[in-house]
């Protein structure tokens, strides 16, 4: 059971900062970024190109990985939403559904299909702490998720950058007329959230398989972790993850694992038929 639990903490802080670079999105924008498991996906391939080819440990590469998934995002702002941003909804879910289509079949065409590992780092190896089994990458990775999702959280609350995120959210027309750019404060917050999700995906490659379509398996828990935690709510995000996180692995202990999911996803509808915008959405 502790081993259990262990587990679902260490996953849930993973979780937890995927999800709040999706919920920054949505709060400042209302836009949903069905592609956003797709950049922590090439966060994850940045740190296997870095190892395999030039020798860089994945440890080394989750700074690079957080910066080139930052430009990625502005570009994706500055390129995509940006024309959109006014537009029907539909067009707006389109352009991320194809934006995800596209990140994947390019990672289809260069390295293939196949499952990929990072073998023999830095990170390498487990220890036993009353009686409960941690593995040292997994330990490293809820830590720089927890440490990341900290700075992002200190920045939001207690910074200018962040007020005036929260204010354009809050009020886009009002902000403008006290000086805040929100074309500037939008590519910002599509950068943040691009590199909360690269730093993710680097922290990742340490210990889980990296093939094409594993932006799918993480975006799609980013979706249940952000609406059960609110949309918008960095806190509710953080909250929920680590809430999934035990869930899941719990349900994997007290059944066979193919079944974990049904637990999450039996919490997921009955947190929304008693809270529908979520445990700490504005009702």
């Amino acid at each position: 059971m502790m081993q259990a639990i262990t587990s679902g903490l260490l996953l849930g802080f993973i979780y937890s900062l995927v999800a709040v670079g999706l919920t920054l999105i949505w709060g400042v924008m209302d836009i949903v970024n069905f592609a956003h498991g797709d950049f922590l996906m090439l966060g994850m391939y940045t740190s296997y190109v870095l190892y395999t080819f030039f020798g860089i440990d994945p440890l080394f590469s989750i700074p690079v990985a957080g910066a080139l998934l930052f430009v990625v995002g502005v570009v994706t702002y500055r390129t995509i939403i940006r024309r959109i941003l006014d537009g029907p909804m539909l067009i707006q879910i389109f352009s991320t559904f194809g934006l995800m289509i596209f990140l994947r079949y390019v990672i289809f065409a260069v390295f293939k299909p196949d499952y990929r590992s990072i073998q023999k780092t830095l990170l390498s190896g487990t220890f036993r702490i009353f009686g409960v089994y941690v593995g040292i990458p997994e330990l490293v990775a809820a830590a720089g998720a927890l440490v990341t999702t900290g700075i992002i959280f200190w920045i939001m609350n207690y910074t200018k950058t962040g007020a005036a995120i929260t204010a354009t959210a809050e009020n886009r027309e009002a902000a403008q007329l006290m000086g805040i750019d929100p074309d500037r404060i939008f590519s910002l917050s599509w950068g943040i959230g691009g590199a909360a999700a690269g730093i993710a995906g680097a922290l990742l490659a340490n210990f889980f398989y990296i093939f094409p379509e594993v932006g799918g398996v993480f975006g799609l828990t980013a979706f249940v972790v952000v609406c059960l935690g609110g949309f918008g709510s960095i806190h509710g995000a953080f909250v929920a993850g680590i809430l999934v996180g035990l869930v899941e692995s719990l349900g994997g202990y007290v059944a066979p694992p193919e079944y974990k999911h049904i637990f999450v996803y039996s919490i997921f509808i009955f947190v929304l038929l008693v809270r529908p915008r979520g445990l700490f959405g504005v009702t």
